[in-house]
């Protein structure tokens, strides 16, 4: 009996991993169709599409809230990590050949299909989400079964990394021109390895140093994968890091919105629930649009590739991010958006070390919190100002120095001045964290919450909060599509209407909820 117990909790373990691929990839492929012909990304939809698809599952009595039916797409949606580690390698590898003089990397491997698979997706495109899901689901089971991490399908690591491995692996376009097959396949392998290895030194360094100062993996992770970018700068990708570089984070997403979905009618009775909401729905819209006002104004730019990779930096936020990487936003904003967000999010240790020890106290670490503020406010002066000069400059490197420095000092202000905000409200210093993480879409802080930074209660509900504070994404997708389609100039004036209604949102949510 026992074995057929087992055999049937098997084909239930293959039932869940064929569902997580029917529901994760036509949502993607559906999105991509339906923005088809435009300059908008694909994320616009996937956000409203996941929500609702959650919240269906959950109100049909298909799922509960956390989607514990489906183990597969709650593991596909803690996979942050590694979708960032590609991220971070890119960034590596731009800062080294922008600021060290480098020539670029060489001849690209594979040239893609042109055939159309579906509306709005070619042939290899498809290919790439498809695989983005096997090898995310593949590094993510072998990583915790190596490290002995628990959950609900911990008895099951091993054949869900057989699986992911396997798929990532083999899924190759028979119709892309692959000028060296079998090294393009051995460089695919190498990647995993690569990824798996740095996720697990990450594991065991945040491990370690967790005894003095509650830094999360993502930041070791970050700084061993840019290291690494630094070092091979001419390294030409593989089919994982293409993978990963084009669908990692909108397949992250969709995971993770379908279950922030599923949360919604629990969160919504919580008490405290409207003030962190409050404050994450506002300032998604002052943080991002308030940015951009200060770049149109002071920096007297408007161009998206400024834009699009310096808020993506300088709010370390996970949709521009994705839509910058996966070269929605244009060739600009794609080539630079890796490294304009590696930078900044250097700077993180500052942010985990004073957010842990506010966790301990459970209040906020209130001095080094005005002091970081300061210091972003000085280095955002410096930044708008140089990028303002940077006008006449003919060279990128000037340009990016100057997004750097405002990507520096915004973020600076973003978290510690909204903390400080938000420590005028009686909520709790877990609540304002998962506010403050909602409110820019912060993918460090988002993974160090959901790693369990400020406890278990916080763990569960950051992705809901962050989920549905994706809603007003919309608007910031629609506005940079508005700018695409205008010769890639964003219009200033909602811009600057946008900016005033987030402020006024986030003090009245702060003062009033």
């Amino acid at each position: 009996m026992g074995d057929l117990i087992q055999q049937v909790e098997s084909l239930q373990l293959l039932n869940h991993f064929l569902l997580t691929l029917f529901l994760l990839v036509p949502m993607i492929l559906v999105a991509r169709t339906v923005v088809a012909g435009t300059r908008y990304s694909p994320i616009l939809i996937i956000v409203i599409f996941g929500l609702a698809m959650g919240f269906v599952l959950e109100t049909s009595g298909l799922a509960e809230p956390g989607l514990g039916q489906f183990p597969v797409i709650d593991l596909i949606s803690r996979t942050t990590n590694i979708a960032l580690i590609v991220t971070f390698f890119v960034g590596g590898q731009e800062i080294r050949r922008i600021f060290g003089n480098k020539e670029g990397k060489t001849k690209d491997l594979l040239v893609p299909s042109e055939e159309e698979a579906v509306l709005g997706t070619k042939r290899t495109q498809l290919v790439l989400i498809v695989r983005s899901v096997f090898i995310l689901l593949g590094i993510e089971a072998v990583v915790r079964l190596i490290t002995g991490q628990g959950g609900a399908l911990s008895n099951y690591y091993p054949i869900l990394a057989y699986l992911g491995l396997v798929g990532a692996v083999i899924l190759i376009d028979s119709k892309a021109t692959i000028t060296q097959k079998p090294l393009y396949i051995r460089k695919g392998v190498l990647e995993i390895i690569v990824i798996i290895g740095i996720s697990l030194v990450a594991f065991h360094l945040a491990e370690f140093i967790g005894e003095y100062i509650a830094l999360p993996s993502i930041f070791f992770a970050m700084v061993i994968a840019t290291v690494l970018g630094m070092l091979l700068y001419s390294y030409v990708f593989g089919p994982t890091i293409k993978a990963l570089l084009f669908a990692g984070i909108p397949v992250v997403l969709a995971g993770t919105f379908l279950v922030g979905g599923s949360r919604i009618s629990e969160v919504f009775s919580m008490e405290g629930a409207n003030a962190v909401l409050g404050y994450g729905f506002f300032g998604q819209v002052f943080w991002m649009f308030g940015g951009m006002a200060l770049l149109m104004f002071f920096a007297n730019t408007a161009s998206v590739r400024n834009l699009a990779p310096g808020m993506a930096g300088a709010l370390s936020h996970t949709g521009l991010t994705g839509a910058c990487t996966a070269g929605d936003l244009g060739t600009k904003a794609a080539d630079r958006a890796p490294m304009l967000v590696n930078i900044p999010f250097a700077m993180h240790i500052f942010v985990f070390s004073i957010l842990a020890v506010s966790a301990d106290q459970e209040k906020l670490f209130m001095w080094p919190s005005v002091v970081m503020m300061l210091l972003g406010f000085v280095l955002l002066v410096l930044g708008l100002r140089n990028l303002r000069s940077a006008k006449g400059n003919a060279t990128d490197r000037f340009e990016i120095k100057s997004l750097l420095q405002f990507g520096f000092g915004w973020q600076l202000i973003a978290i510690f001045g909204g903390m400080i905000l938000l420590s005028i409200n009686p909520m709790s210093v877990e609540f304002s964290a998962m506010a403050k993480a909602s409110a820019i879409s912060h993918f460090g802080l988002f993974a160090a919450i959901q790693n369990g930074m400020f406890g278990a209660e916080a763990a569960g509900l950051i992705t809901f909060t962050f989920s549905m504070t994706f809603l007003v994404h919309p608007f910031v997708f629609f506005m940079f599509g508005r700018a695409m389609e205008n010769n890639e100039e964003m219009p200033k004036l909602p811009v600057y209407i946008l900016a005033v209604i987030g402020l006024v949102g986030i003090l009245a949510s702060v003062l009033f909820l």
